[in-house]
């Protein structure tokens, strides 16, 4: 960062820090320090996209997240540079998680996510090391697999998102846009973030909602209806098991 500041960056009128994914956890959690680089006549903002990373019970009961962010926690020391205005009242490995850190952020921020985000699917909700008897392997790989009981289970998870970001999206100053969608990074590709059929909320694409938001042309939160509702969604699906 210190050499695109030295390059030029500092002498910006408008600047926008974000990220997909692992990408878009480092947007939150780094997302007033980046604002601090900058004088204060300069539009600072962040788009966080697929960075909701919950701290939520797999299938199994465990929270397979919160262990492997407490082991980068412990084993890379990255707890210092979490953002003080989280550690100064909550453990280190909480601090990791966006939703903890979204109610402190200073910066307008726009939240982009799916409430059914297939990599958290995959990885945290129904992980394989939760599911020995493979009970939920089809439903990693392609939604229209989940049987009953597992949309239930996921539509808890959908709630956890929204509760998540109740209070950040009551501030003015950010954006949000949820979708009811299986899939993961909306922001990185023309089909999802700006084509004729891309997804929709309020018959807004996200280019057009993220637009709005950040030159302040009106509002800009958008939250879906509970799935299968969505009928624009750009819908995952995956080959093997995951």
């Amino acid at each position: 960062m210190d050499d695109l500041m030295a390059q030029g960056m500092r002498y910006a009128n408008q600047a926008l820090l974000s990220g997909c994914s692992a990408g878009g956890v480092s947007t939150i959690l780094h997302c007033d320090e980046f604002h601090g680089l900058f004088p204060s006549n300069t539009r600072v903002k962040c788009l966080a996209d697929a960075g909701m990373f919950l701290d939520t019970v797999d299938v199994s009961g465990r929270r397979e997240m919160r262990s492997f962010f407490n082991g980068i926690v412990r084993l890379q020391g990255s707890g210092r540079s979490l953002p003080r205005s989280c550690t100064s009242h909550m453990d280190k490995t909480s601090c990791f998680f966006p939703q903890n850190v979204l109610p402190t952020i200073r910066t307008p921020t726009f939240v982009l996510n799916t409430a059914y985000d297939v990599w958290q699917l995959q990885q945290s909700v129904a992980p394989r090391t939760a599911d020995p008897q493979g009970l939920w392997s089809k439903c990693r790989t392609n939604h229209a697999f989940c049987n009953s009981n597992q949309l239930q289970f996921l539509q808890g998870f959908r709630n956890q998102m929204l509760d998540a970001v109740r209070g950040f999206s009551a501030s003015r100053q950010n954006g949000l846009f949820i979708n009811s969608c299986f899939a993961h990074c909306q922001s990185e590709r023309q089909d999802t973030w700006y084509a004729n059929n891309s997804p929709r909320l309020g018959n807004k694409k996200i280019a057009d909602a993220v637009g709005d938001w950040f030159f302040e042309r009106g509002n800009a939160k958008y939250t879906d209806c509970p799935y299968p509702c969505d009928g624009t969604c750009h819908h995952l699906v995956f080959r093997g098991d995951h």
